[in-house]
């Protein structure tokens, strides 16, 4: 191959011309090699030939105009790393411009811009793609509406994947991002590989797939949806309270105190409030539920008159009209979802440093937040799959993240989670003494917080050795040959998915060709990057009590938002 055979395309002007430097500096590199392996010196001086890079938005381009697909064998490229809530107005109108006939497709990263520029380009071809991408793509809402759309538009078929890896860009700032690559055409092949970094960063394994899902582990072509209720006969899980109250019905510890002293008459309407903070680092935390408050309650009551007041203020300057309506009864919460029974708790955001989401029953004098997912009338049984291994390995393939952390979602992940089906009353009830004993285990250490207690590096052996148990007895629920890793229970738990959800996933439609009028190719927002090699011919196709102990959050540095910026080369 020669140098001329590369086409590429760069929005920046100088890494445009880096870049034709840079292809004949490798291309020099390689005849060295070719010399040296075969004793024959090839040498190409005077350059006669250069790569074909242009200095232009990719994303405005007609790649069609620029290298006709007849003429090209593979795109490949580094796409920028932008989230939804970092990108330009110019990145935006991009977004628009090629996604703009995806369902949602404002909570789409940047990057998935060229995963679909590139599916309408390989049309009907043997061409071959692979970007490298934040792992964002593969989890939480993103993963249906990016890859459903691809599986049934445009007959999209992922032929390798890297699953997530660190990488350190050699971008300004050295941002640590984790990455996938994906690898991808409009036909089939086989054999597809799986490259996993899951125990060590500098080790990869390699295995061979029947298929690869959007996921990134082997499975069918579709991916979980948002779903209002649960796939499985479960009780429902739902959002905590929230306040919407400018902080006039909260309270600390000291205001509750002093309020209760000076006005008896309240303490049945102060109960503990509990939010994500108070549930894994500990304190406390109060609020006025006057949901069954009598009228003349406020009365002589000058300082809940103060405070409702001031939550019928706040609410009245809000812009949104249920937020104002709302300020005609400013004694209430914003939102309610009264709960008279104990009720299971799973924090909304949590470390993904953690091997197990801290999980907790509370009884119904607590007022969870909407921080809190909350699960009314849960057993040990519910408590016990929930804190498992299996569980644990299903939110962190389909879960969002805020960062890098674990960002739970009833409609995502609880919802579209495949409980074991036909469960003896033997192994139902190991996975409740098991559950107990984690319990129990929890309970030895009165003055931990959970955040203390999941903290990977000080976990209290007796805690792991119950998980362990519950582990197993969960795992065994599912089937009796043991699991040996992360991988292998989500790729079961997908196939059970499919199985539970077969008569409620669209038969994919046809693929066709989106005729989107191309915009003017001279404007130029931000960094976009796309390289096409052309070959002269296309490659061949190959005991339920409240646990109100929970304090320190597990203080650990964050890694960088898995995003680069504008900014970034």
């Amino acid at each position: 191959m020669d140098v001329d055979q590369f086409y590429g395309l760069e929005i920046s002007e100088w890494p445009s011309l880096i870049a034709e430097v840079a292809m004949w500096l490798l291309d020099h590199q390689m005849n060295l090699l070719v010399s040296e392996t075969f004793g024959e010196r090839l040498v190409r001086l005077p350059l006669k030939k250069s790569p074909r890079i242009r200095c232009d938005n990719a994303l405005r381009l007609d790649w069609k105009l620029f290298l006709p697909p007849t003429e090209c064998s593979y795109v490949l490229g580094n796409p920028p790393f932008v989230g939804k809530t970092y990108q330009t107005g110019l990145q935006k109108a991009d977004m628009e411009l090629i996604c703009g006939d995806v369902p949602a497709f404002g909570l789409l990263d940047f990057v998935t811009a060229w995963y679909f520029k590139a599916a309408e380009y390989i049309q009907g071809t043997r061409i071959r793609c692979a970007f490298v991408s934040t792992n964002s793509i593969t989890q939480g809402e993103q993963v249906g509406l990016l890859w459903n759309h691809l599986f049934q538009h445009y007959g999209i078929k992922i032929h390798f994947a890297h699953r997530t890896f660190s990488w350190m860009s050699e971008a300004r700032g050295k941002a640590q991002v984790h990455v996938v690559i994906i690898g991808f055409g409009a036909y089939d092949q086989s054999p597809k590989r799986i490259y996993d970094y899951e125990t060590d960063a500098d080790k990869v394994s390699v295995s061979e797939a029947r298929n690869i899902s959007p996921y990134l582990v082997e499975g069918n072509d579709s991916a979980v949806v948002s779903r209002s209720s649960a796939i499985c006969a479960v009780p429902d899980m739902v959002n905590g309270n929230k306040q919407v109250d400018g902080g006039f019905l909260t309270l600390d510890a000291a205001e509750k105190d002093e309020l209760v002293r000076k006005y008896p008459e309240l303490v049945p309407f102060v109960r503990p409030f509990l939010g994500s903070e108070e549930f894994i680092n500990g304190g406390q935390r109060w609020c006025l539920w006057l949901v069954d408050a009598p009228p003349d309650l406020l009365g002589p009551n000058e300082e809940l008159r103060r405070r409702l007041e001031g939550v019928r203020d706040f609410r009245l300057k809000s812009k949104k009209p249920k937020t104002r309506e709302s300020a005609k009864t400013p004694m209430l919460f914003g939102e309610i979802r009264p709960i008279t029974t104990n009720f299971l708790a799973i924090p909304e955001v949590s470390s993904e440093r953690r091997n197990y989401i801290p999980i907790g029953f509370f009884s119904p004098s607590v007022v969870p937040s909407n921080k809190l997912q909350v699960v009314p009338e849960a057993t040990l049984w519910h408590f016990g799959v929930l804190t498992s291994a299996m569980h644990m390995a299903w939110m962190r393939q389909v879960t969002g993240r805020l960062e890098s952390r674990y960002s739970y979602s009833a409609k995502i992940v609880y919802n579209n989670f495949p409980w074991p089906v036909n469960v003896s009353a033997k192994d139902r009830a190991s996975v409740e003494v098991a559950a107990q004993a984690v319990l129990n285990a929890r309970k030895q250490f009165p003055d931990s917080t959970l955040a203390t207690l999941y903290n990977p590096l000080n976990t209290p052996p007796v805690l792991t050795k119950a998980h362990t148990a519950l582990d197993r007895a969960v795992d065994r629920c599912y089937r009796k040959e043991p699991f040996p890793s992360d991988r292998a229970r989500v790729e079961h738990l997908f196939a059970l998915y499919e199985q539970l959800t077969a008569p409620l996933i669209p038969a994919a439609a046809k693929p066709r060709s989106r005729r989107r009028k191309e915009a003017d190719p001279g404007s130029a927002p931000d960094r976009n990057r796309l390289l096409t090699s052309a070959a002269t011919t296309a490659p061949a196709p190959n005991s339920l009590q409240a646990e109100m102990d929970a304090a320190h959050f597990y203080s650990v540095k964050e890694e960088p938002s898995p995003y680069r910026t504008g900014q970034d080369t």
